[in-house]
C-alpha cells in the first residue's frame, strides 16, 4: 500500500478518535448533570414536609441516577473507543512513515540510475567523438579493431545458467532464447551451447572447447560476485565467483568472445573491467531485474541479432520488447563498449556470401 493511502486512513482515524473523544465528553457532562439533578432532588426530599412531595422526589432522583448510570456507561464506550483509535492511529503512522521511506528510496535509486545513464551517455558521446577524430587523423585499415567475427564462420554463444536455489526460471529463458533463435532469418548461421545448471567447470569448458564469440550468462550476480551452481542434484548453496574469477576464465582462450552478456541483477557494475579486458561488447543490469524482464530482454536480443541487426540495434529493440509488454525493467540493460569499436556497425551475424 502507498503512502498516499495510509496517509487518508490515518486522517480517516483521527477524525474518528477526536469524534470519539468529544461523544466522550459529552457522556461525562450529561452524567455530571443526571448526578447533580439527582442529589439536589434527595435533598428536596429529605426537607419536604409531605410523604407525597418526598416519595415524588425520591423517584425523581432514582430517574436521574438511571440515567447518569447510562451516560457513564457511554462514556466509558467511547472511551474504549478513544484508545483503540488511537492505538490505530499509531499503527498507522509507522507504517506511513515506513512507506514514504520505501517510495523515497524508490525515488533515490531512481534518480541514481538516471544519474548512471546520463553519465553513460555522456562517456559513450565522448568516446564516439574521440573516435571520429582519430578516424580522421589514422588510416582507416587501423582505426577499427579486426574483430573474430570477420571470417565467415557461425555465431557460437555459450549460454550458462545457475539457480542452485531453484528460484529463477532459467530453464524458461534458455527455452526462449532457443525458440527466438530458430524463428529468426539467419537460423542456421548460429550455434548454441546451452548449459542450465553452470557450474564453474562449465565455464571453462565452454571457453576453451566452444571457443564462444558470446558468453551469456543467467543467475544470480551483484557489483563484485557471481554465483554458480556446484556438483549437486538438490537445491543448495551456490558457488560464489568474484568478477575478477570470472573475467580470468572468459579470457584465458586464445579467442576471447567479442561480447559477454550478463543477464543477472546488479551486474553492470562487472561490464566496464570486461570491456577493458576481456571483450570489445558486454552487457549488464544496472539494478535488479524482475526474472520476466530479464526473459524478455534476452529472447529479442538474440533474436535481433539472428535476424542480422547490429549489437546495437539488437539492444535497442530488447530493451522496446520490455516497454512494450509494459515491464518496468527497460532501462536496466547497459550496454558499453571499447573506445575502438562501433556497436551500431558490428553485426554478429552476416550471411556467408
Amino acid at each position: 500500500m502507498g503512502a498516499s493511502q495510509y496517509r487518508s486512513q490515518l486522517e480517516r482515524k483521527r477524525k474518528q478518535r477526536i469524534e470519539a473523544e468529544k461523544k466522550a465528553g459529552e457522556r461525562r457532562s450529561k452524567e455530571t448533570d443526571e448526578r447533580t439533578a439527582a442529589a439536589k432532588a434527595r435533598a428536596a426530599a429529605s426537607k419536604a414536609k409531605s410523604s407525597t412531595t418526598a416519595a415524588s422526589k425520591i423517584r425523581e432522583a432514582e430517574r436521574h441516577e438511571k440515567a447518569a448510570a447510562t451516560a457513564g456507561k457511554e462514556a466509558s464506550r467511547w472511551q474504549d473507543k478513544v484508545s483503540t483509535y488511537a492505538k490505530e492511529e499509531v499503527d498507522l503512522q509507522g507504517k506511513l512513515l515506513k512507506a514514504e521511506k520505501s517510495e523515497a528510496d524508490a525515488v533515490e535509486r531512481r534518480r541514481q540510475r538516471e544519474q548512471q545513464q546520463a553519465d553513460r551517455r555522456r562517456t559513450a558521446e565522448s568516446a564516439s567523438l574521440h573516435h571520429r577524430m582519430n578516424q580522421t587523423e589514422t588510416a582507416v585499415n587501423s582505426a577499427i579493431r579486426e574483430l573474430r567475427a570477420a571470417k565467415p564462420e557461425k555465431l557460437r554463444v555459450l549460454i550458462l545458467g545457475a539457480a542452485s536455489a531453484g528460484d529463477l526460471r532459467i530453464g524458461r529463458e534458455q527455452t526462449r532464447i532457443r525458440r527466438a533463435v530458430e524463428s529468426a532469418l539467419h537460423r542456421d548461421l548460429i550455434e548454441l551451447d546451452v548449459r542450465p545448471a553452470a557450474t564453474t567447470a562449465d565455464l571453462l569448458d565452454g571457453i576453451t572447447r566452444f571457443r564462444p564469440h558470446v558468453v551469456h550468462f543467467s543467475g544470480h550476480s551483484n557489483e563484485d560476485l557471481i554465483e554458480f551452481e556446484d556438483e549437486q542434484d538438490e537445491h543448495h548453496d551456490g558457488v560464489i565467483v568474484t568478477a575478477q574469477a570470472f573475467a580470468s576464465a572468459v579470457r584465458a582462450t586464445d579467442e576471447p568472445p567479442l561480447l559477454v552478456l550478463l543477464n543477472s541483477c546488479n551486474s553492470a557494475a562487472q561490464i566496464d573491467h570486461l570491456v577493458e579486458r576481456v571483450a570489445p561488447f558486454a552487457i549488464g543490469m544496472s539494478d535488479e531485474i524482475e526474472d520476466g524482464d530479464a526473459i524478455t530482454y534476452a529472447a529479442q536480443f538474440y533474436a535481433a541479432v539472428a535476424n542480422g541487426q547490429s549489437i546495437n540495434s539488437a539492444h535497442l529493440s530488447a530493451q522496446a520488447a520490455l516497454e512494450l509488454a509494459g515491464l518496468s525493467g527497460a532501462d536496466l540493460p547497459t550496454l558499453v563498449w571499447a573506445s575502438d569499436v562501433d556497436p551500431a556497425a558490428t553485426f554478429l551475424v552476416k550471411p556467408i556470401q
